[in-house]
């Protein structure tokens, strides 16, 4: 107590000129006239911008939750568009299909997709076989093999999982390759040259068919990405007469040196379709 009136005893004729000019602005700012009028405006000023700093913490904080939130929302759209777009052949008996309609809304999908979001933890674009690293593993349903894709691509597969972490072997892998369309139906296959992360080259593809700088590239259900998600656009095309190919050279719509957020795809159908298979190629032998 003691300190405290020495405090005040000490600093009064400061401490009271403060009041005064406090006591002063309020009873200004009170009237209607021009300074008032003019205090009035820059406090509001003044507790905008404050209010508008608030803001803008609150918000950078919340960003992940929001990211998290809308990733859920688009996995949960995609899915329940990949019901609208398909049909259930273990059901319906009768399927009517104009032929000739290029709308893709009418083809027929055998395979039942749904998506799940994760967050990429590593990744690598320099490598001869790159690899990406994300926080979803066997606990969250995610196993060897499913495909995994981006809202603007196709980003790689899952080659091993444990039960918290996933990893994935990139589109920009010269040991995989993707079977990819063009959008006329035309099919070849996506390689990888080891060289540019934003370079992919697009093979067996006959040099009569018609190829236009600029025309998009997609998946196709023989590889383990669902059909038409988009791998890239053509940028360049070179004519290959010893086999009277031609080799197409696309800019990727995924980005793969900032890859934060990715889908992975469960195909619920894809193990009874891989047992299938099996049984044949030992029937074979």
């Amino acid at each position: 107590m003691r300190n405290f009136i020495l405090f005040i005893s000490r600093f009064f004729n400061l401490i009271l000129f403060l009041a005064l000019e406090i006591v002063c602005i309020v009873l200004i700012s009170r009237t209607n006239s021009l300074q008032g009028n003019d205090i009035v405006s820059s406090a509001n000023a003044v507790s905008g911008l404050m209010y508008k700093k608030q803001n803008d913490v609150v918000y950078y904080f919340a960003l992940r939750r929001m990211n998290d939130s809308l990733l859920n929302e688009n996995a949960r759209l995609r899915t329940q568009l990949s019901f609208r777009n398909s049909v259930d052949t273990l059901r319906d008996t009768t399927v009517r299909k104009v032929l000739g309609n290029p709308d893709s809304s009418h083809i027929i999908h055998y395979a039942d997709y749904h998506y799940l979001t994760a967050h990429v933890i590593n990744n690598s674009v320099s490598s001869s076989n790159n690899y990406i690293t994300i926080n979803r593993g066997t606990a969250t349903g995610v196993y060897k093999g499913m495909g995994v894709i981006t809202g603007t691509g196709a980003v790689g597969k899952v080659v091993n999982a444990s039960a918290h972490y996933a990893s994935i072997l990139s589109i920009l892998s010269m040991k995989q390759k993707v079977s990819a369309r063009l959008k006329d139906g035309t099919y070849g296959y996506i390689e990888w040259e080891g060289d540019r992360p934003d370079v992919l080259m697009m093979k067996d593809v006959a040099q009569q068919v018609r190829v236009k700088l600029g025309d998009t590239v997609f998946t196709t259900d023989y590889s383990f990405f669902p059909s038409d998600i988009l791998i890239g656009t053509v940028y360049r095309k070179d004519a290959l007469k010893k086999n009277n190919m031609q080799l197409l050279y696309l800019r990727p719509t995924v980005n793969f040196r900032n890859l934060q957020y990715v889908y992975v795809v469960d195909n619920k159908l894809a193990m009874e379709k891989q047992h299938l298979e099996d049984s044949s190629l030992k029937s074979k032998q």
